[in-house]
């Protein structure tokens, strides 16, 4: 267990994981961000994130910001240097089958089921479900009440909105934003905006 841990991030998304951390016992050391106008009380800020080399050898990394490409610059620019911590909510269920990447955080109420497997640095949130067999790529943000079906495979850096479902054995390209309570019942072969049930890329007729 790390002795003791950063978030890079203050805002809510942030909030969520430093409690994640009070419930598994692992010191806060605080949190780094840019922006000035992202706190909730009682934080304790380190500074911005270009002060985390301060913290290199004295604490664990996770990165507590939900904009995917932003997650996955800090990420790579960090990766020879930090030690990234995988946070599971301790009541959420991962089967013990299933591979979490480094990074990767999964909130309360979440469920992967056997045999998923989940990349670096991705976001469960709360309640999201991920069914066997499942592959989620490097970056993946998948929203409260999110649920993938069985044999899933879901792009890098794909977003999917709030109470979003996939049916099973459908595959989304990189980069591909659905929108909360879409549908996604056939393969998502570009990048883009998906809306509706069923899924459909914004812009497109339905």
């Amino acid at each position: 267990m790390p002795e003791q841990t950063v978030i890079i991030g203050a805002g809510g998304h942030a909030r969520v994981i430093a409690d994640i951390l009070y419930c598994l016992n692992i010191p806060l050391l605080g949190f780094l961000d840019d922006d000035d106008a992202v706190r909730f009380p009682g934080q304790n800020i380190l500074g911005r994130v270009g002060d985390a080399h301060h913290f290199f050898d004295q604490a664990w990394f996770i990165i507590g910001i939900g904009r995917n490409a932003l997650r996955e610059t800090i990420a790579i620019d960090f990766a020879s240097k930090a030690r990234f911590l995988t946070a599971v909510h301790p009541n959420a269920v991962v089967a013990k089958s299933a591979v979490l990447g480094i990074g990767t955080v999964v909130m309360a109420g979440a469920v992967v089921n056997p045999g998923a497997v989940i990349g670096d640095h991705v976001i469960l949130n709360t309640a999201a479900t991920v069914d066997h067999d499942c592959v989620l790529e490097d970056y993946v943000h998948l929203s409260p009440g999110v649920h993938l079906s069985g044999t899933v495979h879901v792009g890098k850096r794909c977003w999917l909105g709030t109470g979003s479902v996939v049916v099973n054995n459908v595959s989304l390209a990189p980069d591909c934003v659905v929108g909360a309570g879409a549908a996604v019942v056939e393969n998502l072969t570009e990048s883009g905006v998906y809306v509706g049930v069923p899924a459909r890329k914004a812009g497109k007729d339905a």
